[in-house]
């Protein structure tokens, strides 16, 4: 007998994560509380991200509810065959209240669910939260609940680490310092894929090693020598790999992952400044995520007086990147023209929306705290001859309701993995200090 559709209760933080959520339950039904619709109200104004799903949100029930009351259960239009509907009414429930003891509005989207879960017998109704406590509320008043996992990365132990090992013999080594190149399958063995842009590490019995990485044209591994840029040179192998694809003009698009101190920035901002001539400007930018759920407009100042506590790390790199030349020398001055000059820039991504970028390298520091719908909006932008390095470590989020499977960097590398016009490099091994080291391992 086959049983009836699911009715998936969703919570505001949902919505703001995906404004399509609706159409993602296939064939179940989905209910909307009255409370997220008062949530949301309080979202629509604003430039961020957020603030555009919940106007774009809004704007999708106006048009699916055609003028007909929300109430009663409507069609969905488009890849769902289920119906939505909105909760009105709180009042065959009250459990929330009773054990939580508070008129939150979390608890009042728990009643709101509890109420339509008596209603709707014989059917099962999940709330769908990307809030761990308003689930672990849900369960403990015996309702089920789920994360939102329609964009969600279910093997991120195992993510594209855009490097790996191979065993050759001592003469394909020397052919490859020889000759600059050796055809894949001398240096790969049967079975191992073709991906575009991958970076290997060819190592012999001998001790005898070289870098490479899979040319996607030429169809061949070239050799990758260590090359300095503005003054920063690589200290391992990953760190040659980050660097080489930092400069290389053929792909318009690079990530570099891996945990605090490992250089992810620094080599991203030194390769920018090696090839300024490139580019008509440096644009650097991280997400702002400001501590107590506070706004930028609780700051003093301006934009860029508000900004600036949050994008001090990226100043900090670039007095790293100073600090490799002396004070008269002009690379030093170089960099503080440009600040002053903007020809290097620090930008919100908040107001990036609806801009094109065109001649432009783009730095996008601690992307883990993006949503995949940012990550989305930030490459769109890209015009000609644009090029962006997004870095982060997908295991150290600050943001609310993004973990490492359903943060926009995971997304990405998950999603772009192979593209010709994309490499990925995750750095493991940390060259901050031998200190940091120590802590990172011991602490």
């Amino acid at each position: 007998m086959p049983q009836p559709p699911k009715v998936f209760v969703l919570d505001t933080s949902v919505i703001l994560y995906d404004s399509g959520a609706l159409h993602n339950f296939q064939e179940h039904d989905v209910a909307i509380p009255i409370t997220v619709l008062e949530e949301l109200d309080s979202f629509k104004k604003g430039g961020s991200v957020i603030n555009l799903q919940a106007r774009e949100f809004i704007r999708q029930l106006d048009r699916l509810s055609n003028d007909n009351l929300l109430r009663d259960w409507m069609p969905l239009n488009g890849k769902a065959s289920g119906r939505f509907r909105v909760i009105a009414s709180e009042e065959e429930a009250a459990d929330a209240l009773d054990v939580f003891g508070s008129k939150k509005n979390d608890h009042r989207i728990l009643n709101a669910a509890l109420g339509l879960a008596r209603r709707e017998t014989g059917r099962r109704v999940i709330l769908v939260s990307k809030d761990i406590s308003l689930r672990i509320k849900a369960r403990a008043l015996n309702l089920e609940a789920e994360d939102y996992e329609t964009v969600r990365i279910e093997d991120v132990d195992h993510l594209y680490s855009g490097k790996s090992e191979l065993d050759v013999d001592g003469a394909t080594i020397d052919r490859l310092y020889a000759d600059g190149s050796v055809a894949f399958e001398e240096a790969a063995s049967n079975g191992t894929p073709e991906v575009p842009n991958h970076y290997f590490i060819l190592r012999n019995d001998c001790n005898k090693s070289a870098l490479g990485f899979y040319h996607p044209r030429s169809r061949r591994i070239d050799r990758v020598n260590k090359s300095t840029a503005y003054g920063v040179t690589p200290r391992n192998a990953e760190q040659t790999f980050a660097l080489h694809a930092v400069l290389n003009p053929m792909v318009p698009l690079v990530t570099i992952s891996g945990p605090a101190g490992t250089g992810k920035t620094l080599l991203a901002l030194a390769g920018a400044l090696e090839q300024r001539r490139l580019y008509r400007q440096i644009y650097v930018a991280r997400p702002v995520v400001p501590l107590s759920n506070k706004d930028l407009g609780y700051l003093p100042g301006d934009v860029k007086s508000k900004l600036n506590p949050y994008m001090q790390p990226l100043w900090d790199n670039l007095a790293i990147i100073k600090s490799q030349f002396g004070e008269r020398e002009k690379e030093y001055k170089k960099v503080d023209e440009m600040v002053e000059q903007e020809k290097l820039h620090v930008v919100p991504l908040a107001y990036i929306r609806g801009r094109s970028f065109t001649n432009i390298c783009f730095v996008v520091d601690e992307a883990q705290n993006l949503t995949p719908h940012e990550v989305k909006t930030i490459i769109t932008r890209a015009g000609e001859g644009t090029k962006m390095i997004l870095t982060g470590d997908i295991w150290q989020i600050d943001t609310p309701y993004l973990d490492a499977q359903s943060n926009g960097l995971s997304y990405l590398i998950d999603r772009l993995k192979g593209n010709p016009l994309y490499a990925h490099v995750h750095l493991d091994k940390g060259e901050r200090s031998e200190l940091a080291n120590l802590g990172s391992a011991l602490l």
